[in-house]
């Protein structure tokens, strides 16, 4: 037997709606990576929706743990925390790296240096 018979009725269509959120935002993201046309314009849609997807899952199963108080909810705590910190961060150095390489090599597609070089 499941412990979610035991969940109150706002509660399962909160986490089902959050569910449901995380879903569509990750099929947004997926689909933005197979319209856009080069890497620089790929690389954001499926990182916000990975990220933002992420979050919602996350926010509804504390959402789900917490009212049934089966146990802490201290993994989607931390996986907030490393899926918001990290995210970026791979986002930025996956761009970068993109970046130099394709200036390097003297691609045409380039997007144009912002400090003038």
């Amino acid at each position: 037997m499941s412990a979610a018979v035991d969940l109150p009725v706002w509660a399962a269509l909160l986490v089902a709606a959050l569910v449901l959120l995380a879903a569509g935002i990750t099929l947004v993201g997926a689909i933005g990576l197979l319209r856009f046309e080069n890497f620089y314009q790929r690389v954001h849609a499926p990182t916000l929706g990975a990220s933002l997807g992420t979050i919602a899952m996350a926010l509804a199963s504390l959402i789900f743990f917490s009212v049934l108080q089966t146990r802490p909810v201290v993994h989607e705590v931390l996986l907030f925390v490393f899926v918001t910190l990290t995210t970026p961060v791979t986002l930025m150095l996956l761009a970068r790296s993109a970046l130099y390489r394709d200036r390097a090599e003297g691609e045409s597609d380039v997007p144009p240096a912002g400090d003038g070089r």
